[in-house]
This record gives structure tokens, C-alpha cells and sequence, in this order.
């Protein structure tokens, strides 16, 4: 996969504690952009879809 983007959610300057996904029709993969050519995750688009919307709903813990 060639077409990574990084989260809109990743800090300023260097980007710290940041993550990149890139897509094909099939999966989706996850890596760390400040060490992209260690350890990619790939899961079936799906299945990182229904991460994404269990993300969404989550609660935010209790004070």
C-alpha cells in the first residue's frame, strides 16, 4: 500500500503519537508514522469500519 495519510487528529510539528492508515479495495492498514518501515496492521475493511464506529460510540471513562 503506497497511498498513506495521516490522522487529522496527529500533533503539530513532528506529529507526535501519530498513526497513518491506508486503504485498498480489500483492507486497511494501520502504522506508526514516526517509524513507518517497522510493524503495518492490516484488516479487512469491515472489520476496521466496525472499529472505527466502536471508537465513536465509546463513552469517555469516568472522572
Amino acid at each position: 500500500m503506497d497511498n498513506w495519510r495521516k490522522s487529522s487528529y496527529s500533533g503539530p510539528d513532528d506529529g507526535n503519537a501519530c498513526v497513518e492508515i491506508a486503504n485498498s479495495a480489500t483492507h486497511t492498514a494501520v502504522r506508526d508514522s514516526k517509524t513507518p518501515a517497522r510493524a503495518t496492521l492490516t484488516f479487512p475493511t469491515p472489520a476496521f469500519a466496525t472499529f472505527l464506529d466502536a471508537l465513536k460510540k465509546r463513552q469517555p471513562p469516568c472522572p
